[in-house]
C-alpha cells in the first residue's frame, strides 16, 4: 500500500472509532449517574439499619456504623405485644383494600372502556379530576363522615377512603383498551354475560395492570400515617406507622426504637416487590407508553 493509502486508512478507522469511543463515554457517565443515584436512594435504609443496631447513646453520633452494635433493640420491638398487634392492623387493612380497588378499579375502567353509554369521558374526567384534590383537604369531610356513622376508631373508617381509587381507575381503564373489542363481541355472541366477559376474558389480559395497582395500593395503605393517625384513638386500632410514631412520646424519641420498628414492617413489602417485581416494571413501562 502507498502511503496516500496508508493515511487513508488511518483517517478512516480514527473516525469510525471517534463516535463509538464517544458513545463508550456516555454510556460510561450514565452508568456512573445511575450508580450514584442509586447511593443516594440507598443510604436512608442504611441509616435506618444503622440506627436500628445502636445503643441510645450513639443515636446521634457521627459515625453511619455503630461502636457498640446491638440486636436489643430487635428484642424489645419483638418483645412488645403491641406491635404485633400494630402489624395485624396494618396487615388487614393492606390486603383488604388492595383486594376492593383491584375488584371495583377494574370493573370502573372496564365499563369506561368497553361500553358505550352518554357523559362516560365526562365521568372519567369527573374521577381523574379528583387526583387535583390534596388528601389534607378531604381529611376533614372523612373524618366528618365518620364520626356520623360511627366508624371512627374501627377497621372501615381506616379503609374506606381507599377502597377505590381514581388512579387505579385510570390504570384499568389504560389496559383494558388493549384488548380487542372483537374478544368482547365473541364472549357476547357465545352467551356470556357482562360479568363472565370481564373476569373471563379482559382480566387475564391485563395482568400486569392488576400487579402494579396491587403494590401501589398495598404500599399506600401499609405506610399510611396522617388519616389512621387522626380516625384512630385507642392504642390497640394503631396501623403499623402510628403506633411506632408512639415510640417517641413513650420513650423520649427513642429514634432507635422507631428505626428498628421501621426496619422490620419494610419486609413484607420487600417481599411483596420481590414476588411482583417483574409484573409491576412492564405495567408501569406499558401504562406510561399508553398515557
Amino acid at each position: 500500500m502507498t502511503a496516500t493509502e496508508i493515511r487513508a486508512s488511518s483517517e478512516t478507522l480514527l473516525a469510525v472509532q471517534a463516535p463509538r469511543k464517544a458513545a463508550n463515554l456516555a454510556q460510561f457517565f450514565r452508568w456512573l449517574i445511575l450508580f450514584l443515584g442509586g447511593i443516594l436512594m440507598i443510604m436512608p435504609i442504611v441509616y435506618m439499619l444503622s440506627t436500628s443496631l445502636k445503643w441510645p447513646h450513639e443515636v446521634y453520633n457521627v459515625n453511619l456504623w455503630p461502636d457498640e452494635p446491638t440486636i436489643e433493640n430487635y428484642a424489645y420491638v419483638l418483645e412488645d405485644g403491641r406491635f404485633y398487634g400494630w402489624m395485624i392492623n396494618s396487615t388487614i387493612i393492606a390486603l383488604i383494600t388492595t383486594a376492593s380497588a383491584l375488584l371495583f378499579d377494574s370493573l370502573v375502567g372496564y365499563t369506561l372502556c368497553k361500553f358505550r353509554f352518554p357523559g362516560r369521558y365526562i365521568v372519567f374526567i369527573a374521577i381523574l379530576s379528583t387526583l387535583m384534590i390534596p388528601t389534607e383537604m378531604l381529611v376533614i369531610p372523612w373524618y366528618l363522615m365518620s364520626q356520623q356513622f360511627g366508624w371512627l376508631d374501627t377497621y372501615w373508617g381506616i379503609m374506606f377512603p381507599g377502597l377505590m381509587t381514581a388512579f387505579g381507575t385510570f390504570l384499568m381503564k389504560q389496559f383494558f383498551e388493549t384488548v380487542p373489542d372483537d374478544f368482547i363481541e365473541a364472549a357476547r355472541i357465545d352467551g356470556l354475560n357482562e360479568l363472565q366477559i370481564w373476569w373471563t376474558v379482559a382480566m387475564p389480559l391485563v395482568r400486569p395492570a392488576l400487579a402494579a395497582l396491587a403494590i401501589f395500593v398495598f404500599l399506600g395503605n401499609w405506610t399510611a400515617f396522617i388519616w389512621p393517625l387522626i380516625v384512630t384513638n385507642s392504642v390497640e386500632m394503631y396501623t403499623l406507622p402510628v403506633g411506632l410514631a408512639s415510640f417517641g412520646d413513650e420513650a423520649d424519641v427513642a429514634w432507635e426504637l422507631i428505626m428498628t420498628g421501621a426496619a422490620i414492617s419494610t419486609i413484607p413489602t420487600l417481599v411483596f416487590f420481590l414476588i411482583f417485581q417483574r409484573f409491576i416494571i412492564r405495567g408501569v413501562v406499558m401504562a406510561g407508553l399508553k398515557g
